[in-house]
């Protein structure tokens, strides 16, 4: 692999990981207080808790798109946004916050294996690439992450 390939996947980690210019992700969703999940400030659509669990669900199909062929394309907007506009409870929050850690580390393994072409189509889409879809987790991720922080000043609960 060639010094610029290289350079493109560390830009590419860094954008999925690392504060440029903004707070990231995981500054905006840890220590909010509990009683904030579901609540929706006023005039915002969408309460803290139904952001980050679209932000997972996002981000796992993104995920199970580049790694299977077989892939089954989910019903917008209805398969993407939670009903609920608050967890269950305390676990079902922490599970989440969870599995979007997590589902970003198998992402990011995918954009290290310098196996993978970051530009050669996927063979079941419609000409995405690994590259478009790492861009499109950065983002997916800062725009909701933001709205998650300006949620949060909404409801006085930011730094």
């Amino acid at each position: 692999m060639n010094n610029t390939e290289q350079e493109l996947r560390k830009q590419l980690i860094s954008f999925l990981t690392r504060p440029n210019a903004h707070a990231t992700l995981d500054d905006a969703l840890n220590g909010i207080s509990p009683e904030h999940y579901g609540t929706k400030p006023a005039g915002m659509p969408y309460s803290v808790w139904q952001l980050a669990e679209h932000i997972r669900i996002a981000q796992w199909d993104i995920l199970d798109f580049c790694r299977n062929p077989d892939y089954k394309e989910m019903k917008w907007p209805d398969d993407y946004w939670p009903k609920e506009p608050a967890p269950k409870d305390t676990r079902e929050w922490e599970n989440c916050l969870a599995a979007i850690r997590s589902d970003l580390k198998e992402f990011i393994a995918l954009v290290e294996d310098e196996s993978n072409d970051l530009y050669a189509p996927f063979a079941w889409g419609s000409g995405q690439n690994l590259l478009r879809e790492a861009m499109l987790i950065a983002d997916h991720n800062a725009y909701h992450g933001g709205q998650i922080v300006l949620a949060r000043k909404m409801l006085d609960d930011w730094g």
